[in-house]
């Protein structure tokens, strides 16, 4: 059985905001969010962690967080599961 985490390994979502990713079989997965599994595959292959933070600054700042917190948020997105391993991630 899969570890449930608090936020996504992969980008940092809070699982609690997020019905969760699908894997390959249709089950939901409560290591990744639904931005970033979909079907068992990452939504965003052959991305690096560097790309990943960018991203979620980029996300942030649209839903109107100011800039200094979208550094505070994404600070650790390096020591997430995903990144840990394969820091290119290419899928």
């Amino acid at each position: 059985m899969e570890r449930a985490y608090k936020c996504c390994q992969s980008c940092g979502t809070p699982m609690k905001r997020d019905a969760g990713g699908t894997h390959a079989d249709g089950t939901r997965s409560t290591m990744y969010c639904s931005h970033c599994l979909l079907d068992g595959k990452f939504t965003a292959s052959n991305i690096t962690v560097d790309d990943m933070k960018e991203r979620v600054k980029g996300k942030l700042k649209e839903v109107g967080y100011p800039g200094f917190l979208t550094g505070f948020y994404t600070r650790n997105i390096h020591k997430l599961e995903r990144w840990k391993s394969h820091p290119l991630a290419v899928e």
